[in-house]
Parts: structure tokens; sequence; C-alpha cells
């Protein structure tokens, strides 16, 4: 029987200290676990697909949480029918000791983890959509006080008008434009138009 963990966060700028010291307090070694920095709503994850390749019936898997394995309610069932079932190993969720494959292995141990196993994919899975709302309403509130997303608007020259006078009666190269508006070339085109819009609105 050989020992893996398997680790997970949603982004490259989460720890995922936690989660590897308590695999490691479970007697998995550095070698067997495996990790992404990858979203967690669904199982297309590169060391993930490395790790069942590495699975073989009897080996046994520790992940700190549920969540950690996803966020996906139907994923997360289907993937641990894969691993208890198609492959033959134990799971156990460290966070979760009703979630041990190991124990209870008569029908109503297995009633239970399969009753647990639902209520907490459930669980993840809304909690990842509660996550999203959050952050919809965030930038939707953020939106209605004025505050902008991206990057922040190239703003034009004093005197870009005269810049663009002299670039149309061609005393200067569109290179030299570039370089006195500190724009690129799709920047330059799109602040024209707004600026010949505004001219011609003026005349209006």
């Amino acid at each position: 029987m050989s020992i893996y963990g398997y680790v997970r966060v949603s982004s490259t700028d989460q720890n995922e200290e936690r989660q590897v010291i308590a695999l490691q307090e479970a007697a998995v070694s550095e070698k067997n676990i495996f990790m992404d920095k990858q979203s967690g709503k669904d199982f297309d994850r590169p060391n993930y697909k490395k790790l069942i390749r590495k699975l073989k019936a009897g080996d046994l898997l520790y992940v700190l949480g549920i969540d950690r394995l996803g966020r996906n309610y139907e994923e997360i069932q289907r993937q641990w029918c894969v691993l208890t079932k198609e492959i033959g190993i134990d799971i156990c969720v460290l966070d979760m000791p009703l979630l041990d494959t190991r124990n209870g292995k008569d029908l109503m141990g297995t009633f239970i983890a399969d009753l647990v196993l639902q209520i907490l994919s459930f669980v993840a899975q809304s909690e990842c959509e509660n996550i999203k709302k959050r952050q919809a309403q965030g930038i939707a509130a953020a939106k209605a006080k004025g505050i902008k997303f991206g990057r922040p608007e190239k703003q034009v020259p004093d005197d870009f008008g005269k810049i663009v006078k002299a670039w149309e009666q061609k005393k200067l190269s569109f290179a030299e434009v570039l370089k006195r508006c500190n724009m690129s070339e799709a920047t330059f085109y799109r602040r024209l138009r707004e600026y010949r819009f505004l001219q011609d609105n003026k005349k209006a």
C-alpha cells in the first residue's frame, strides 16, 4: 500500500502550508504529495491527473478537507466513486473523520460515509457559489461608487489637438506622434476617435 496526499489552493497567492503540514503529520512523504494551484470548479488539473495515474487498488489518499478535492457537487461525487470503487483506494478526509473509507466497511458505515460526502460536497459547491455572488455584489457596489476596474485609462497630453493637427499636416511622423502621446497605436486611434467625436459635437 502506498500513501498519497493531495493539496489544492485556488490561486498562486494562497498559502498551501497548512494542508502540507497536515498531510505530513499523517505520515505522507513529501514526494507523494501532489498539489494544484487551481480552481476547484472541475478536476481538469495537471497534478490531480498525475496522482490518478499513480494510484492503484489498496492505496490510501489523504486530503485535508472535501473542498480541497473540489467544489463541484456532481464532480466530487463522481470522482469519489472513481477513486474508491473503480480504482479501489481508501480516502481519508482529515477535517472530517466520518469520511474515512477504512472505517465502517459494512453497509451502515458505507451509508453514513456516503451521506456525509453528499452533505459536504453540497456545502463546498454552495460556498463556491456564495463566494462568486459576494464578489459580483462587491464589484457592483464599487462600480456604483465610481470605482473603476482594470488598467487606468491613458490620458491624452494637453496639446493632443496640436499633435493631431501636425500629424494630419504631415509635419510629424506617426512614430513621433506615438512617442509624444506615450501611447500604443491602438490607444492612439481610440483616443483620436474620441477627440474627433468631441470636436464634431462642438461644431454642431
